[in-house]
């Protein structure tokens, strides 16, 4: 594309409305990726990001939304509790389709625990004790310890919702979603809290 490339006020509201980042964050992206949009909204993630990383230590998250997922003619049914740092956040469009993604997400893959701090230690205990008997006997120490830790990471994918791949695009965890979005509003985000129902289970 020509380096005299200029983005046109179109470009920039379409950029804007979709990411929710400032006029001029959005038209420097754009200029960056001289008007690739795709690559203009990864730039703004990582800038974001950037920004985010920065402030996160003195930031709070007490505003956001609590949002619903219905699924099998009302069999399913999630709440989750999905937290930002103003009112002005949690009206966007990209934070509302954040919450309800987060909740489908939650809906199909049924996530036991949060993250690795909401595991009970007693369950740890016992995860950790099942896995050291799936090592084959006589490794080394190390070789024992790498295993034990890869088999440890595998379970926290399967079990615990921000590192689970995301449903709707598996090349990036439920973290990983929520940091990006983090990125393009420039506030911290953070899943607080979900319940699942299902219809006739405990």
């Amino acid at each position: 594309m020509d380096v005299a490339y200029k983005p046109s006020a179109e470009e920039i509201k379409a950029l804007r409305d979709e990411s929710g980042a400032g006029i001029s964050d959005v038209r420097n992206a754009l200029l960056w990726a001289q008007g690739d949009k795709e690559k203009a909204k990864a730039r703004l993630a990582e800038l974001g990001q950037s920004k985010a990383d920065k402030k996160s230590a003195e930031r709070t998250a007490n505003e956001g939304l609590v949002g619903s997922y219905i699924h099998a003619g009302g069999k399913i049914g999630v709440l989750v509790e999905i937290n930002c740092e103003t009112d002005f956040v949690a009206r966007n469009n990209r934070f509302r389709e954040l919450v309800r993604d987060i909740a489908m997400h939650v809906a199909a893959m049924s996530p036991q625990y949060l993250d690795r701090e909401s595991v009970p230690a007693d369950v740890l205990a016992g995860v950790k004790s099942e896995l050291e008997k799936t090592v084959p006997p006589g490794k080394p120490p190390d070789v024992v310890e790498k295993i034990l830790s890869g088999k440890l990471n595998k379970w926290y994918e399967e079990h615990t919702l921000t590192e689970q791949p995301f449903v709707k695009d598996d090349a990036q965890t439920v973290g990983e979603l929520v940091k990006s979005v983090s990125g393009v509003l420039g506030e911290k985000i953070a899943v607080r809290r979900y319940a699942k129902f299902a219809l006739g289970e405990d």
